[in-house]
């Protein structure tokens, strides 16, 4: 009867999703479902290792709680210090030798990059990664692959579209990491500026073995701009922020929403240098007074007491992962004890307005065969100095 159920079982997930394949249980056993992670706890991303730890601690707390469908969470976390060459090297690790279900909330575009093909063509879940690069809403090309944030050329075209608003004839200087992270910002802005964006843009990128970016910033000052768009990881944002604020210019400047943490950020760079920087939001401030009674922040700040009290209540690496991990553990649920890593990918793309503890009020997650763009909508913020103070509407890129 048991075998007969399996094979029924099986059949079912290949009519569901016929391109997907035969219905393979892997990484799971009738205790624990293995989850396979890699994060930059060293290197120049390691400001984003509280992710990871972040992730680690949640499901600790599902676990305590009695864990999914009678399974505690097994959650195997590596370090590729934000190297393509490790991340591939981890990411064999955790799916040949560990034989994880699957992979969660890897951290990167480069590194991600650097292994989508290989967990396609293994068929293994590769889900909703942290970074925001547009192509991890590729179905199509990748169906094994789902991003969650907003992705970056969509938020380049929300603040390409504001600044239109504001100084329509601008001239802007655009600073960005040299690889599919940065050079999506570069897309979203041209999505919007078309063929004026070689007369008005001027460019300036650099890599991440880079020991600062500042002859970049003062290159850029000299292009006479009067509105800066930087798309960079914690660590160059806080010295574009300190050096644009000691060479004395004074753009409108736009901050990737992925370095704006106060802890990472804004107080390594001094709080006072960027005072009226604007970004932009899918996430509640987590330092922000007006969520004090919120029951979704109640719930993180009480979380991050029991399971992260060394951590700092400032760094919202904190809050990213209590939201991706929140949606996992929802996906994981939806799958009602039939982990295959087909039924798996099913529920990935059956997600109907799921509201996370920490998203902003009016933004759902939202996915379908043919969307793997998760979040779609943000908000825009400026820097008082002190937190992020929100204005306008909650937004959406351009069609394009």
């Amino acid at each position: 009867m048991l075998q007969r159920r399996s094979i029924l079982a099986a059949s079912a997930a290949m009519l569901a999703a016929p391109r997907l394949g035969h219905a393979v249980t892997v990484g799971v056993t009738a205790t624990e479902i293995k989850i396979g992670n890699f994060m930059p706890y060293s290197g120049p991303a390691s400001a984003y290792g509280v992710i990871g730890r972040g992730d680690a601690a949640y499901f600790k707390m599902i676990n305590d709680q009695g864990g999914v469908a009678g399974r505690q969470i097994n959650f195997i976390s590596y370090d590729d210090g934000y190297s393509p060459p490790r991340a591939v090297e981890q990411t064999r690790r955790l799916v040949e030798q560990d034989r994880v279900a699957l992979l969660f909330h890897t951290l990167g575009t480069p590194s991600n990059s650097a292994i989508v093909r290989y967990t396609n063509q293994r068929r293994v879940p590769h889900l909703f990664l942290a970074t925001g690069a547009d192509k991890w809403g590729n179905y199509q090309d990748t169906p094994w692959t789902i991003g969650l944030q907003p992705s970056y050329r969509t938020e380049a075209q929300i603040y390409a579209k504001y600044m239109l608003e504001q100084k329509p004839n601008a001239k802007v200087a655009l600073l960005y990491q040299n690889d599919d992270f940065g050079k999506d910002y570069v897309t979203g802005v041209k999505d919007v500026l078309g063929s004026r964006f070689d007369s008005v843009v001027t460019t300036a990128s650099y890599e991440v073995t880079d020991p600062t970016v500042d002859s970049q910033v003062v290159s850029l000052r000299g292009s006479g701009a009067e509105v800066m768009i930087t798309a960079a990881t914690p660590k160059f944002a806080a010295q574009t922020i300190r050096k644009v604020h000691d060479i004395g210019w004074q753009p409108m400047h736009f901050m990737s929403n992925v370095s704006i943490s106060i802890a990472a950020v804004m107080r390594p760079a001094g709080p006072e240098r960027g005072i009226g920087i604007i970004t932009s939001a899918y996430q509640k401030d987590i330092t922000d007074a007006t969520w004090n009674d919120d029951p979704g922040m109640r719930g993180w700040r009480d979380w991050m007491r029991k399971y992260l009290p060394e951590g700092d209540m400032a760094d919202s690496g904190y809050g990213t992962a209590y939201n991706a991990s929140f949606i996992m553990t929802q996906v994981l649920r939806q799958c009602e004890g039939e982990f295959s890593r087909e039924n798996i990918m099913q529920q990935v793309a059956n997600l109907r307005n799921v509201e996370l503890p920490l998203l902003l009020p009016g933004i759902k997650v939202n996915t379908s065969p043919t969307n793997f763009h998760p979040i779609r909508h943000m908000q825009l913020q400026k820097w008082s100095g002190e937190h992020w103070e929100r204005f306008g509407d909650v937004i959406e890129g351009a069609n394009v």
